[in-house]
């Protein structure tokens, strides 16, 4: 059974770029929803204790268990992935992400445009994703609903969320403006750690 993820800092932190507001919908009534939904559909069933991304990968999508189980999957690494806003650490890319970055987008500001554009371009709902595959080449992949690279074969490294809860009590329409915030408020530590993972 999935538990709602403690988040790893102040709900009001990332202010300006996420309200305190904003966080307590996003994350104490969506995010803590799917996983309610989800414990409710598979109680008794195989997969109860499975792991989550086991039941992402096993569930038939568009079926309630996916879409609740790919949200919390997606959620959590969305919530996991930032630092109070103004921190300084963690505030840029490094090591071999960094590299890796410039190796597959010319450059830090190249990806940060290339990854606006596809989050904005986005039709509807849904997840804009930095991506690895096996051998560690980045793309961006562009995802609707509850899916994600893991259903791919990619390992998710970095996600933005265009679903409208994610953004409207602050931007309202203004989806690019929400997603270029976002930038002063992501954890490069974290991000990196999710690639160089073994």
């Amino acid at each position: 059974m999935e538990a709602l993820i403690p988040l790893p800092y102040a709900q009001d932190s990332l202010e300006p770029a996420i309200s305190a507001k904003t966080m307590g919908f996003h994350h104490g009534k969506h995010l803590a929803g799917y996983v309610a939904n989800l414990n409710k559909a598979i109680a008794g069933t195989e997969l109860e204790n499975a792991p989550l991304e086991e039941i992402v990968k096993s569930a038939e999508p568009g079926t309630g268990v996916f879409n609740n189980a790919g949200q919390i999957l997606n959620h959590n690494l969305y919530f996991s992935q930032f630092r109070p806003f103004g921190s300084p650490e963690g505030a840029k890319p490094a090591g071999l992400l960094s590299a890796a970055i410039d190796r597959d987008f010319g450059s830090f500001e190249a990806f940060k445009e290339a990854f606006v554009t596809s989050g904005t371009s986005t039709f509807g709902s849904g997840w804009v994703w930095l991506q690895a595959d096996a051998e560690g080449a980045l793309s961006i992949g562009k995802y609707s609903g509850a899916d994600n690279p893991v259903v791919h074969g990619f390992r998710p490294i970095l996600t933005f969320d265009v679903w409208e809860h994610a953004y409207y009590l602050d931007y309202q329409n203004r989806r690019t403006d929400h997603l270029v915030a976002l930038w002063d408020v992501v954890d490069w530590m974290i991000v990196e750690s999710r690639y160089t993972i073994v």
